[in-house]
């Protein structure tokens, strides 16, 4: 199996990097954690938002390819870290890809919402774009953690 984690935007500042680096290489081998990156579409002073929200969305689903789609969105649930290692359970049990979308500074285009198979908010604070991959590769990790007993996570 696996993870990749699908975010618009490049140019992340370097403790961003780091810090994602830091907890996608923790994982072990076989629940590598893939970093895709893709541009953010230009906006100009009178950008059709919703046509560049759409061409996002667009990349995001060919890069997600068929794999299990989960779309951070703040209108989604919020799984405390208990069932994110449920769910990173499941995910290795079946074996099937996983990516986990994050949209641009506009969020996610309609269609990215409806072929996804769960929508996830982080939480009810807004998050810089740049900062959730560095959340979503530590509870990654912290799930992990839970699921092989390693003292890590203490809860």
């Amino acid at each position: 199996m696996r993870i990749r984690l699908i975010a618009i935007g490049t140019r992340m500042p370097d403790w961003i990097a780091s810090g994602y680096e830091d907890y996608a290489a923790r994982l072990p081998r076989e629940l590598k954690l893939e970093l895709v990156e893709l541009a953010v579409e230009h906006r100009g002073k009178n950008a059709d938002i919703p046509r560049l929200r759409e061409a996002e969305g667009e990349r995001l689903l060919k890069a997600a390819g068929e794999a299990r789609i989960i779309a951070f969105d703040e209108h989604g649930t919020q799984p405390d870290t208990v069932a994110w290692s449920k769910s990173l359970k499941t995910w290795m049990q079946d074996g099937r890809d996983v990516a986990l979308l994050i949209g641009g500074p506009d969020g996610h285009a309609p269609a990215v919402l409806a072929r996804a198979d769960a929508k996830w908010s982080l939480s009810k604070l807004t998050f810089p774009h740049a900062l959730v991959r560095v959340i979503v590769a530590e509870q990654l990790y912290r799930a992990w953690t839970l699921l092989n007993n390693h003292p890590y996570h203490r809860a």
